[in-house]
């Protein structure tokens, strides 16, 4: 019979004097052309994959060839994505830094950035370089708060950037002179793909090009703005250099050799594996709190991670293009003092639920939850942060 997590058990798992280690979650994960089916895993500087050898089962004679498809710090930020965008189901804190009064930043720009999307969390120059109220945001209450918490007093982090907690964060943005802290990530994911036909597969094609254009003469554009450009040696362009038919998008060119994209890879088996360590927990407190309230607080998290997990991946994801998944199998297991256990998450709906009564708990017990169950606290760029804006998206004339 599956052990069920409920309250009581994450409650006692995250004690101060408890021996359980954690959970574990593995997922066998399906492409959706089937078995086998090619899956385009992360390309990094130079057209690379992330390579590496992992023992497959503890009798295995050799090491498996594997390509990490997902790694750990963007499946962090995938787990993060799917809070904000379920954000009002759970009522987690939420800070959103507006950029509405710079109307003329391109459609594809956001027109606002939330802290649950901030790459350093509590730690993001975003929310170093921002306002609230008209205020700079490191000089306000809440604002020194959040900025001189650790991991070890960590009340302003569970009350508004409890993500930061439970994924990790490093405060290296404000200066050697000012407080650098940072906590090991709690929460840990990866997606694998184990015994890759092929690492050196390549996509290899011809950019077509109806009219088949092509001149000896030079081309003059400006990088910085191709709508406009001339044919001719010193073109009248503002800012304008010698350029070629192909890199403003016309003429035919090819995709050949080493200068071909990495290619999707098929795989033996893709699977995903995430743990959340009650040990790493273990040094999340309060710091003037009670057992009971650094407990709750801890329960809390691990009822935010599960759910997370849940709706990020309980179901077929996208990671990229070429890269969708889906489980076909999932195995939780909690690694508890007297052995393992199988348990059952039971869907999105339970680990929200779950996730309810923790945070009442943890209010309960005085946690400190200012940020929780209120609409999004708005931020505004300070002036630096405006200019550097502008410097990279200048307003264009029509």
């Amino acid at each position: 019979m599956s052990r069920h997590i409920d309250l009581g058990a994450l409650l006692a798992g995250c004690t101060d004097d408890s021996f359980d280690d954690g959970i574990r979650i593995d997922a066998e994960l399906e492409p959706l052309a089937g078995l086998g089916g090619p899956v385009k895993p992360a390309v990094y500087e130079g057209g690379n994959y992330q390579h590496d050898r992992r023992w497959a089962a503890a009798g295995d004679s050799e090491a498996t060839p594997v390509i990490v498809i997902d790694n750990v710090p963007s499946q962090a930020n995938r787990l993060e994505r799917a809070l904000q965008q379920h954000r009002k189901s759970m009522s987690i804190p939420e800070f959103t830094l507006d950029l509405s009064a710079m109307p003329h930043l391109p459609s594809h720009l956001p027109k606002s950035l939330s802290s649950l999307e901030f790459p350093h969390r509590n730690a993001d120059a975003y929310l170093r370089d921002s306002e609230l109220n008209g205020e700079n945001f490191m000089k306000t209450e809440i604002g020194k708060a959040i900025f001189g918490a650790t991991a070890h007093a960590c009340g302003p982090l569970i009350a508004w950037f409890p993500q930061a907690l439970l994924y990790g964060f490093w405060q290296s943005h404000l200066g050697r002179n000012r407080q650098n802290t940072k906590h090991a990530r709690a929460w840990v994911s990866e997606i694998v793909g184990w015994q890759p036909a092929s690492t050196e597969t390549r996509t290899f094609g011809l950019k077509g090009d109806a009219l088949n254009l092509s001149t000896d003469e030079q081309v003059t554009s400006n990088p910085n703005d191709r709508t406009d450009w001339d044919v001719g040696k010193g073109g009248k362009i503002e800012g304008g250099r010698n350029d070629k038919l192909s890199e403003i998008g016309h003429g035919q060119v090819p995709f050949m050799g080493a200068a071909a994209p990495a290619a999707a890879v098929s795989f033996a088996r893709v699977t995903q594996r995430a743990t959340v360590s009650f040990a790493q927990l273990r040094r999340v407190g309060l710091g003037a709190g009670t057992p009971e309230a650094d407990a709750a607080l801890r329960a809390l998290l691990v009822a935010l991670g599960l759910h997370a997990h849940q709706l990020a991946f309980g179901r077929g994801f996208a990671l990229r293009s070429g890269a969708e998944l889906r489980p076909s199998a999932t195995t939780v297991t909690w690694l508890g003092d007297g052995g393992d256990e199988s348990c059952d998450l039971l869907g999105a709906p339970a680990t929200r639920e779950l996730l309810q009564a923790a945070r009442q708990k943890a209010e309960s017990v005085g946690v400190p939850l200012d940020g929780w169950v209120r609409e999004a606290r708005t931020l505004t760029p300070k002036a630096n942060l405006r200019k550097a804006i502008l410097a990279t998206w200048p307003v264009l004339e029509d």
